[in-house]
């Protein structure tokens, strides 16, 4: 089972990023963090390193719901959704697949939740 479901996109990294952005709108989700794998790499170790963003997505209905399941689910809480150049004019974006994340929690409330959450990233995926 895959961790992840990704598409590439055949556009630049901010175009990528505004597309999977208004995507996860859509399906309720909200950017709660952004980070820019590229720029914290170079500023803290000066590292360069290709376009790569990390988006934690989270749908505060779902959210609730999972953590009113599960007390520490917060640990694996928000989704990331990262967008990444892969080429000339080409991004990939790549969401977390949370049943496969939740595999080793024993909860079925928890279970019903992923595998709602893992419905909608995966549309959200597949509509860009």
């Amino acid at each position: 089972m895959s961790y992840y479901f990704a598409k590439t996109l055949e556009c630049g990294l901010d175009e990528a990023e505004s597309r999977v952005t208004e995507a996860l709108k859509a399906a309720g989700f909200g950017v709660l963090t952004k980070i820019d794998v590229a720029e914290t790499l170079k500023t803290k170790i000066g590292a360069d390193f290709r376009p790569y963003r990390i988006l934690g997505a989270c749908n505060p209905k779902l959210a609730f719901e999972a953590l009113s399941a599960e007390d520490k689910i917060g640990l694996m809480l928000p989704c990331n959704v990262i967008v990444q150049e892969t080429g000339a004019g080409r991004s990939e974006v790549a969401a977390i697949d949370p049943v496969a994340s939740m595999m080793a929690i024993d909860n079925e409330k928890l279970g019903v939740a992923a595998n709602h959450v893992q419905g909608l990233l995966r549309k959200v995926v597949e509509s860009l």
